[in-house]
């Protein structure tokens, strides 16, 4: 009796070891079955990435391009400009730039409807309705001429490209609409100034005050530290003298 127990519990352990390494030998298969499921949707999750990544690399390529652009046309003007010297500035081959700009017009074009719309942007934050009685003329004077210069300092492209000779049609155009939406601003701003002036008046004084900031603007971006500044403040002055006798003041 004791050697049948022991038998029959020999077979029974064997038989628990058979059962375990089967149970073994099919859990391996499914593992690796789970495995290969999570490398293909890797894969599948990286191959969607790729286009994302080429993405962001072309956009960063882009902006390079064009800050090397802004660089150049600062320098040499538009006419002058090539793209052989934009890439050199940018550090690239020529090659790469044209995968990106069929020519230079090209370029200039896309630098300038970027600033323009930080322009816009400028528009929309600082030219908006005042009440006279809270704010004096020569503080709305200031903060406007200030934030237009900031931009145009920052940005010399930009004046570069609107009132440069032979730039393209394009630029043109949308800087003539670009002056009309400043124009329409500079108007909303002076209408509560001058309440009893006709909307014809309002409108030719805007575009003096418009006339005047630029024909400022070219002096101040030809000169640098204590002497740009100065030519700020004769800006801010010219401004001042002129719109003073069409203020109505309570």
């Amino acid at each position: 009796m004791p050697e049948k127990t022991g038998k029959a519990g020999t077979e029974t352990t064997t038989g628990a070891t058979t059962t375990t390494a089967g149970t073994t030998a099919a859990t391996g298969p499914a593992t690796e079955a789970t495995g290969a499921a999570t490398e293909a949707t890797g894969a599948a999750a990286s191959a969607e990435d790729r286009p994302r990544r080429r993405q962001a690399r072309g956009e960063r390529r882009i902006a390079q391009l064009l800050e090397a652009a802004a660089r150049v046309f600062s320098t040499t003007g538009y006419t002058a400009a090539s793209t052989n010297a934009i890439a050199r500035e940018a550090g690239v081959s020529p090659g790469t730039l044209y995968q990106f700009f069929p020519n230079k017009e090209a370029i200039a074009i896309e630098l300038g409807s970027r600033l323009m719309h930080e322009m816009r942007q400028s528009y929309d934050e600082v030219l908006t309705p005042i009440d006279p009685a809270a704010t004096p003329l020569e503080e709305v004077i200031a903060g406007t001429v200030d934030r237009f210069i900031e931009f145009n300092c920052r940005h010399p492209a930009f004046f570069v490209l609107m009132h440069g000779p032979d730039i393209p049609g394009r630029i043109a155009e949308e800087h003539d609409a670009l002056h009309t939406t400043l124009v329409a601003r500079v108007e909303t701003i002076l209408a509560p100034f001058a309440p009893d002036a006709p909307p014809a008046a309002v409108t030719r004084t805007a575009q003096m005050c418009v006339g005047i900031y630029k024909a400022g603007l070219e002096l101040i971006l030809a000169h640098e530290g204590e002497e740009r500044e100065a030519y700020v403040e004769e800006v801010k002055g010219a401004l001042l003298r002129y719109l003073g006798p069409l203020v109505v003041t309570s």
